[in-house]
């Protein structure tokens, strides 16, 4: 049976190389030792002097701000404190004292709260924004010409900026090549390259086509670069353990297909394959008949959904099963399909008159799942560029699309960080602020209950007690 890869709270790497300097009789004895017991007895030796040495005692961080967020709740702390011993914090709340022999981290009048989770990224694929409503010839250009290596190495850039905006923990669902995904993840993880932690699902799987427009049977070689297509309830089983094998640890499927979508009976058997290796799973999905598919299947997620009724939204919440409003803002699509530069007032009626139906319907959706009881965790979609962003500030508009859709701020903050937590499994690591947690931590200017946009500006990002970023 394969079993997913599990991430380590640290990687496997040497972060400090020490010099030990042996006095010449202990030189001499250590000679003759070799002499009498050969190599593996001064190995033994050489271990039991090092285990003999006093380890040193954790570093200690101690974060103060004006205010401070857990997460855990609603409530906006003042005068905040957050203590740190290596990778984990140890105490938070108000006015706590400082140790005296702690480093002291202050962040004045910022607002501190757990590092921000993007339950929806791409971060190995990058289409032209201005070709953004083309997206079949983007995508055929994309995996046809850019290799998986060159696809890791991009990602390895959005990884680092997605870090430094303040996304600490993403969950990559596919588009990736073959195992692009698993390779990065597992190259972050061993220190090689600066990025989120990350949860990976390697190719999606789909019915015949997968995400692609129409193609040639030459052509359709390259959809399984992309996607493993499935064909009935057995191939769908074992295209989990497939993926499970090739590294991943969460499944997407594609239940939207070209022309046909995935049967309930394929989503039944991908789910049922999954959660028994306790592998969640996350559901492209968008319109009645598809996501009614993915929720009676029982999936942990469905992602996008932009079209969706009052009974399957009813179902989701009975399930338990989130919804992923991978939603816009209209003025990144206008910096998108503009290429960065002022529409004249001609483009930007039409536009606007294209376009409103879409942000109407989104946000009709939203409040209907809110009301009816639906878990909401925060998805960027992001896998275009942004002009004048980069990857990691271009992921971060969703949260102000949610605020603009209706969406109250705490909700919004709930979404990225502990609800994301929670969908990804994680909740026992990060996404809250408390004792025990892996100490992921930002700060932002002013306090984003008040103006959800500061979440875009971020000062201050910690990972794993790591400072990645401190603006001076």
């Amino acid at each position: 049976m394969a079993v997913p890869r599990r991430q380590s709270d640290a990687p496997p790497v040497i972060h400090s190389q020490r010099t030990f300097r042996i006095p010449l009789g202990d030189c001499m004895r250590i000679s003759a030792f070799v002499t009498w017991t050969g190599l593996a007895g001064f190995a033994f030796f050489c271990l039991n002097s090092l285990h003999s040495q006093t380890a040193a005692p954790p570093h200690r961080i101690v974060i103060r701000a004006a205010r401070l967020i857990t997460g855990k709740g609603d409530a906006v702390l003042t005068n905040g404190v957050i203590e740190i011993e290596g990778k984990r914090i140890t105490a938070v709340g108000s006015g706590l004292a400082v140790p005296a022999n702690a480093e002291v981290i202050d962040l004045g009048n910022e607002t501190v709260l757990p590092g921000l989770i993007d339950a929806h990224t791409h971060l190995l694929m990058e289409m032209d924004g201005s070709k953004i409503l083309q997206q079949d010839a983007e995508m055929l250009r994309i995996v046809a010409t850019e290799s998986t290596a060159e696809r890791a190495l991009l990602g390895a850039r959005s990884a680092r900026e997605d870090l430094e905006a303040g996304i600490t923990t993403v969950r990559d669902v596919g588009n990736s090549g073959v195992e692009g995904d698993a390779a990065l993840r597992d190259a972050i993880m061993r220190g090689w390259v600066p990025g989120p932690r990350m949860i990976v699902s390697t190719r999606a799987l789909s019915a015949p086509g997968g995400q692609f427009g129409s193609l040639t049977p030459d052509a359709r070689k390259l959809i399984n670069q992309e996607y493993v297509v499935i064909d009935g309830a057995e191939s769908a089983r074992q295209a989990v353990r497939e993926a499970l094998y090739s590294g991943a640890n969460c499944i997407k499927v594609i239940v939207n297909g070209n022309p046909a979508d995935v049967t309930p009976e394929e989503m039944t058997a991908i789910v049922q394959e999954a959660h028994r290796d306790g592998v969640k799973v996350a559901a492209h999905a968008i319109g009645d008949a598809e996501t009614r598919i993915a929720a009676e299947a029982g999936v942990d997620s469905i992602e996008h959904a932009y079209i969706v009724s009052d009974d399957v939204l009813r179902m989701m919440a009975q399930k338990h099963i989130f919804l992923v409003p991978t939603d816009s803002t209209l003025s990144q699509f206008i910096a998108m399909v503009f290429g960065g530069r002022e529409p004249t007032p001609e483009e930007r009626s039409t536009f606007d008159k294209e376009m409103k139906d879409y942000f109407e319907g989104n946000r009709r959706r939203l409040q209907r799942a809110i009301d009816l009881g639906v878990p909401i965790a925060a998805g960027s979609d992001m896998y275009a560029t942004v002009p004048g962003k980069t990857r990691g500030q271009a992921s971060l508009d969703v949260l102000e699309a949610l605020s603009n859709e209706g969406m109250g701020s705490m909700a919004i903050i709930h979404a990225a960080t502990s609800s994301a937590a929670e969908l990804l499994g994680l909740q026992d690591r990060i996404g809250t602020l408390e004792p025990g947690k892996l100490a992921d931590i930002i700060a932002v200017p002013g306090n984003p209950v008040d103006d959800i946009t500061s979440l875009e500006h971020t000062t201050f990002v910690m990972k794993g007690g790591v400072v990645i970023r401190q603006k001076q």
